[in-house]
């Protein structure tokens, strides 16, 4: 329970539905002084509270588990390696298969129970196929297509048949005092919601060369890779106009001569995407290419595309190319079906 409006209306369908329920919130900050007050993000002491309080409601125990060392390591390290390697990683990916659906859901088992009950906008059916929300605006089956099968047998998503606005409303029904409660949108574990200075703090400033793809030549200075992601156009500072006087957008980040290179919009375009780690659940693994949709980004728009799986990667061939594609994102290949696309599998974006 994060102590906002999704997690409390699953638990309390969760008690609805029969269930012996206990619920949990996550502290994730070594230091419980860094915790946030006020809406930014989610994670703060009041979210803590908040949680304390819908579980009184619904009527069901309520513990606080101490994740900070995992979190940390597998969340919060992980981020601050994959900016320093050039890539523009997502926690909430990270901190669903490392956390919340394998250090908690290992420690669940452990103590007896059958799953894990979270409050994302995704539907898990009598199937086992994961599909996305009704909501599509809300849909979250993007940062959950990396869980395994093992993990997804031990997992229930009671609000993907509902509409934001049906959780919100249910949630005053039931005199849940987080009806109203925004939802949170920064990275949790960023205080202030900089991620340019979180980075700073921990990597040093590096400065390096801001190249034209183009022509080679430098057209400016930065204090660090890390502040930049593929498809950026704004934030550059660079005096030197493009020829045609177009925006230039940031094409690609090389670590190893910590270098920014920038370009036209058109060269941001991709047609061929690879991915490691792969994860299939949405059936038998393909023996040979398969026609589906691929998802790039959260809330991205689909692709339809050629996914292959060889030599322990997934390969996409887009059939109309996509812009801004960045490593360390996910590729989450979805099969489209009137009863709510399917997700087949993911893989993290390498190339």
């Amino acid at each position: 329970m994060s102590g906002g409006v999704d997690s409390a209306v699953a638990a309390a369908r969760a008690v609805d539905a029969g269930h012996d329920v206990t619920g949990v919130h996550l502290a994730l900050a070594r230091n419980p002084q860094t915790y946030r007050s006020g809406a930014r993000g989610c994670c703060t002491l009041e979210d803590s509270r908040d949680a304390r309080r819908a579980a009184d409601v619904i009527g069901i125990p309520f513990y606080v588990w101490d994740m900070a060392d995992r979190f940390h390591e597998d969340v919060v390290d992980d981020f601050v390696s994959e900016y320093a390697a050039g890539r523009t990683p997502n926690p909430c990916l990270r901190c669903n298969e490392k956390i919340k659906f394998a250090a908690v859901l290992d420690r669940a088992v452990a103590l007896g129970f059958d799953a894990v009950v979270t409050g994302h906008h995704a539907r898990l059916g009598p199937d086992g196929l994961l599909r996305r929300s009704v909501d599509i605006g809300k849909d979250q089956s993007y940062v959950l297509a990396v869980l395994r099968r093992d993990q997804l047998d031990r997992s229930i998503f009671p609000l993907g048949d509902s509409t934001k606005a049906q959780v919100r409303a249910e949630a005053a029904e039931r005199g849940l005092a987080v009806a109203d409660k925004p939802d949170s949108h920064d990275i949790c574990f960023i205080a202030d919601g900089d991620t340019r200075r979180f980075l700073a703090d921990r990597l040093g400033e590096t400065p390096g060369d801001i190249v034209d793809a183009q022509t080679g030549a430098v057209l400016g200075t930065h204090q660090g890779a890390y502040a930049y992601t593929v498809g950026q156009r704004r934030g550059l500072a660079l005096q030197t106009p493009a020829p045609d006087g177009g925006p230039r957008y940031v094409l690609s980040i090389t670590p190893v001569t910590n270098t920014v290179t920038v370009g036209p919009a058109a060269a941001l375009d991709v047609s061929d995407v690879a991915g490691d780690r792969p994860v299939w659940t949405g059936g038998p693994e393909p023996v040979g290419p398969i026609e589906c949709e691929v998802q790039l980004r959260a809330h991205g728009d689909v692709v339809p595309a050629t996914v292959t799986l060889a030599d322990g990667r997934l390969h996409a061939a887009l059939h109309r190319p996509a812009r801004g594609i960045a490593a360390g994102q996910a590729v989450v290949a979805y099969k489209p079906d009137p009863a709510g696309d399917v997700v087949l599998g993911s893989a993290t974006i390498s190339s």
